[in-house]
């Protein structure tokens, strides 16, 4: 899946991306931005060689440790939920494959990623096209329990499904910040915005329904 050495991006994948960035604005993305990080991340690096046109299909698709790479349009409805700035502190729980990651820090975010599988995060760490996002710091840990010494965060993105919204990712969000969530157990989530006013009060937004892997804790050696 995930190569250390740099692969081809050509013309070929460049119109299967402008296809795809098509398929992503008909379903109702509406932010430029966002669209455009999608168009310019060549997809294809994040999975094995033999799936390159299948890797702009919209659709989630298996990476290692029994995780996935998520469907491109998930991608870009949580990224234009986060309404991100640039410069943007992000907290992201689930590194997966680092597509997300990697959307976020073309948008220009500082993007702090936690992992919990070790092999997952030890995988990703010889991914070459993340040397081009300098402003992505990865962290092996529990999601459940965010970064704390890296605290308060302007976003927070959860790319995993969580039972419930977790408090310490709460804490952690700065007033006026925003945090998107999928909430719910196997059968099917909905997407969660929770946002932080200025008074730190806290509001909370039911969105679409998803389907994502599940949010575990702990860390997984």
């Amino acid at each position: 899946m995930l190569h250390s050495k740099p692969r081809e991006d050509n013309y070929l994948h460049k119109g299967l991306r402008k296809q795809l960035v098509q398929i992503i604005r008909e379903k109702g993305i509406g932010d430029e931005r966002v669209l455009a990080a999608i168009e310019a991340i060549p997809r294809h690096f994040f999975l094995d060689p033999a799936f390159e046109r299948i890797a702009y299909e919209d659709r989630a698709f298996p990476i290692v440790a029994d995780q996935t790479i998520s469907q491109p349009y998930t991608v870009a409805y949580q990224s234009e939920l986060l309404e991100v700035k640039k410069y943007d502190k992000v907290l992201e729980i689930g590194t997966g494959s680092a597509y997300q990651a990697c959307v976020l820090a073309e948008l220009g975010a500082m993007v702090y990623s936690i992992e919990r599988q070790k092999g997952l995060y030890d995988f990703v760490g010889d991914f070459f096209f993340l040397k081009n996002y300098p402003n992505i710091k990865r962290f092996y840990g529990d999601g459940y329990a965010g970064l704390p010494s890296y605290a308060p965060f302007d976003k927070v993105i959860v790319t995993a499904a969580a039972p419930f919204i977790p408090p310490k990712l709460v804490e952690q969000l700065k007033p006026g910040g925003i945090a998107v969530i999928p909430v719910g157990d196997d059968s099917g989530q909905k997407m969660m915005r929770i946002t932080k006013d200025k008074d730190g009060d806290v509001h909370e937004e039911e969105l679409g329904d998803f389907v994502f892997v599940p949010m575990l804790t702990g860390k997984n050696k």
